[in-house]
């Protein structure tokens, strides 16, 4: 009864780890559009200070 329930906990995690999507490239993404924010942050803010 044991093993059984050995097996179907395996067999749930397998199902699980099979299931999820590729992260390719999310990180990457992520960075860049944190640059992206930031530089148009400073941008602004160097504009602001530049016409004051």
């Amino acid at each position: 009864m044991a093993k059984t329930e050995l097996q179907q906990t395996k067999k749930i995690e397998m199902k699980t780890k099979e299931q999820e999507p590729p992260l390719k490239g999310t990180l990457a993404s992520v960075f860049l559009l944190g640059f992206f924010i930031i530089f148009s942050w400073v941008s602004v803010y160097l504009l602001y200070l530049h016409r004051l």
